[in-house]
């Protein structure tokens, strides 16, 4: 889920399991494509140039594969939800050699995509129809290097995708250094994102959080970026990045992301969870 889009004229409109997505291009850019789903961008996709992030939270998880082991080494990487492969495009690029699997359940969207936005020429990469945790659960053990949790159905995190059952069995599919990420949004005072990092600090020994700080602060609805591993994240040079990138955000880890958690219990599978829905006017709705 990203910021507002761009709104030219009347775009694309396709029929997609999960409902209506649309395809807008991007006046300023020539290779860009904004995909919406129910109205929600979901991707932003520069054809031209698969380094260039426009939505703010993929610019924060980009910092934190471009921190991962050496630069430009290659890695085996998950996705959870696929969308337009921002993200897989991105590594494809900068991490030349990197194997890749992405997990979408919605194959209209898998086929738009593969249409409209190819992925053929994109190296490394495989889409499989599934969802999340049926993907993950046939994974091999420590077979990855980073599993990426960035699904959303329209504007809403799937709840089944935020359990702590579901980040152990994602952890377990992680090598000894590997990195859990997700994309998480939320409002006012954060209640299900506090539960989010709560449950992704339960699971791995060190854990961050980063996002703008206005949404930090629980004063609007945005995306916030928690990462998790068994071994040191590269923290300070998140920090630096977070600090003096194009788009400013904190990071929280140790004991300020101990007070951003407290009172918060992890989530758990069977109990009744609902992921927050921004307000209409986050993407320009009446």
């Amino acid at each position: 889920m990203g910021r507002k889009a761009r709104h030219g004229p009347r775009a694309n409109i396709y029929a997609i399991d999960g409902g209506e997505a649309e395809l807008l291009r991007d006046a300023d850019r020539d290779g860009g494509w904004m995909l919406l789903v129910g109205g929600v961008p979901q991707s932003y996709v520069d054809l031209s140039d698969p380094t260039y992030l426009d939505f703010e939270y993929m610019r924060l998880m980009a910092d934190v594969v471009d921190c991962l082991g050496v630069d430009g080494e290659a890695f085996d990487a998950v996705h959870i939800g696929g969308a337009g492969c921002t993200l897989p495009r991105y590594i494809a690029a900068t991490r030349p050699g990197s194997r890749q699997v992405v997990l979408e359940p919605d194959a209209g969207l898998v086929a738009l995509v593969r249409e409209q936005l190819p992925v053929k020429g994109v190296p490394g990469l495989r889409i499989r129809i599934t969802d999340g945790r049926t993907g993950v659960a046939a994974l091999a053990d420590e077979a990855d290097d980073l599993v990426v949790m960035d699904a959303f159905a329209e504007a809403s995190m799937p709840p089944e995708l935020a359990t702590r059952e579901f980040v152990l069995d994602a952890a377990r599919v992680l090598r000894p250094g590997g990195v859990y990420m997700a994309n998480v949004a939320d409002g006012f005072r954060l209640p299900f994102a506090r539960r989010v990092a709560a449950t992704v600090r339960s699971v791995f020994r060190h854990t961050l959080l980063m996002g703008d700080p206005g949404v930090l602060r629980g004063r609007r609805f945005g995306n916030l970026i928690v990462a998790g591993s068994r071994r040191s994240l590269p923290v300070a040079e998140l920090t630096r990045r977070a600090a003096g990138g194009a788009a400013r955000a904190r990071l929280l880890d140790g004991g300020d992301l101990a007070a951003f958690c407290a009172g918060s219990a992890p989530l758990h599978d069977g109990e009744e969870i609902v992921a927050p829905v921004p307000p209409p006017q986050v993407f320009g709705k009446s």
